[in-house]
């Protein structure tokens, strides 16, 4: 924008991007006002206050504002990101879905609340330090709509991220660092010798700091023992602290020796976590989806719906697709099923799904926990199972034993277990089930003959 000073409020976290984008605004000549958004946390929770970086990223902001005589101003939006975000990410978790804390930042409150905050103070537009690009129309072309395009950085474009914004929202938002890479926003951070210029990226949910995420869900809704399943025999192999703590495609956190094990589904009403091996087999995978809350950043939906490409996470990684609209019972036309190109190991309800038209950003929507029988084949006698009142009745968990030697160490590690040695097989009773493709054959040599056809041999 050539030949015009704008009045931008931005965006400023204290990291390096958004402090490089103050600076390009600013030596454009443009009229900055930086704003940090406080969002975390209520009173009652000051152990999770004490771990928040609050005081370092201020501290950042407020030493990148002096050097170029800009104003900061902070403002407090901790009701709006309760209510907005928080609230809702815990009941997703509770309903057995997984949502994106990142989106609904962008749509709620960054560019929602926070917007509505400074609506008064007459700014011609708003900045932020995302990896992403907004193209401004002409009011007498293309019907004045503005649109989003890809970073020329693909690692680091955060378009996923802004796929739900509407187009009022889109058409108030600079992004100065989109057209460049992330290497070059940490030369100009030291071309500025900005304070933060060694400072490494965030990383996780903003409101966490440093808290892990399981102690946040743990807190805000409990625990409650259920049990796991294997998706294909439906042998009991331990419990869970609850099926909030898990999502599709997780692997970390199961505690089960012989693996990789992987959470393939979840029975939210009997709270039962189904895991499986075989995650990555050929037949077990997934690429049909329903997606529903479709928001389009052009208000309207795209004329044709074949050859777009999708995105069901964030990272450089697109699929091609094709999109058939479902009317819904009032007759809109907000849910669809998606057809990918490819097949895809980690779709998870709540997560979202990015649709593309070359480096245009269309919108996005929800992904449904309806699976058009798509989801992963869980066996009879684990769903029976599942369903029983009594689960005490199941006894002691299967043993599956595992070979400690080399190989195996680095599981063992990886997932807290114990790996039982070669002298202990021979404490194992009949009822029990041997995972041999840890065991040599000199160990199962060890088992009488009738035990031997017991065994449940995997195969990789």
């Amino acid at each position: 924008m050539p030949g015009k000073r704008l009045k931008v409020a931005v965006l400023l976290s204290g990291g390096v991007d958004s402090s490089v984008a103050l600076r390009l605004l600013h030596h454009a000549g443009h009229s900055c006002t930086a704003f940090y958004l406080k969002i975390w946390f209520q009173e009652d929770y000051e152990n999770f206050w004490s771990a928040c970086p609050w005081d370092e990223d201020l501290t950042y902001a407020k030493a990148v504002c002096e050097q170029i005589g800009a104003p900061l101003e902070v403002v407090h939006l901790t009701d709006e990101y309760w209510s907005n975000v928080v609230s809702y990410i815990i009941e997703e978790y509770r309903c057995g879905r997984t949502p994106n804390p990142d989106v609904l930042c962008n749509t709620r409150i960054k560019f929602g609340a926070f917007i509505k905050a400074i609506n008064n103070k007459e700014f011609d537009y708003v900045a932020s330090g995302h990896y992403a690009r907004v193209v401004h129309s002409p009011s007498d072309q293309d019907g004045g709509v503005s649109v989003l395009e890809l970073s020329n950085d693909m690692v680091k474009d955060q378009t996923y991220f802004l796929s739900h914004l509407s187009q009022d929202q889109v058409k108030r938002l600079l992004f100065p660092i989109g057209c460049i890479s992330k290497g070059e926003v940490r030369r100009l951070a030291t071309k500025f010798d900005l304070p933060n210029k060694d400072r490494k990226d965030s990383q996780g949910i903003c409101f966490l700091g440093k808290i892990k995420f399981s102690e946040f869900v743990a807190r805000h809704i409990g625990e409650m023992e259920g049990i796991l399943l294997e998706a294909e025999s439906g042998d009991f192999l331990g419990k869970h602290r609850g099926f909030w703590f898990y999502t599709i495609g997780q692997r970390q956190g199961l505690r089960l020796p012989g693996g990789p094990w992987y959470v393939v589904e979840k029975d939210i009403e009997n709270n039962v976590v189904f895991v499986s091996r075989n995650y990555f087999s050929f037949d077990k995978r997934r690429r049909t989806f329903r997606v529903g809350s479709l928001k389009w950043l052009s208000r309207s939906p795209p004329e044709h719906f074949d050859q777009l490409q999708c995105k069901v996470r964030h990272g450089p990684s697109f699929y091609s697709c094709t999109l058939t609209m479902e009317p819904n019972e009032n007759g809109q036309v907000d849910t669809g099923v998606v057809h990918l190109s490819d097949d895809d190991q980690g779709l998870a309800s709540g997560q979202f799904a990015a649709f593309y038209r070359g480096k245009t950003c269309l919108g996005s929507g929800i992904i449904l926990e309806s699976w058009e029988d798509q989801g992963f084949p869980v066996c009879t006698r684990a769903l029976e199972i599942a369903r029983m009142e009594d689960k005490s009745k199941l006894g002691k968990p299967v043993k599956i034993m595992v070979k400690a030697e080399s190989s195996t160490k680095k599981s063992e590690e990886e997932d807290n277990v114990d790996i039982p040695k070669e002298h202990e097989l021979s404490q194992v009773t009949d009822n029990d089930v041997i995972d041999t493709r840890s065991v040599t054959q000199a160990a199962l040599s060890r088992f009488p003959s009738n035990w031997v056809q017991k065994l449940r041999i995997f195969l990789d």
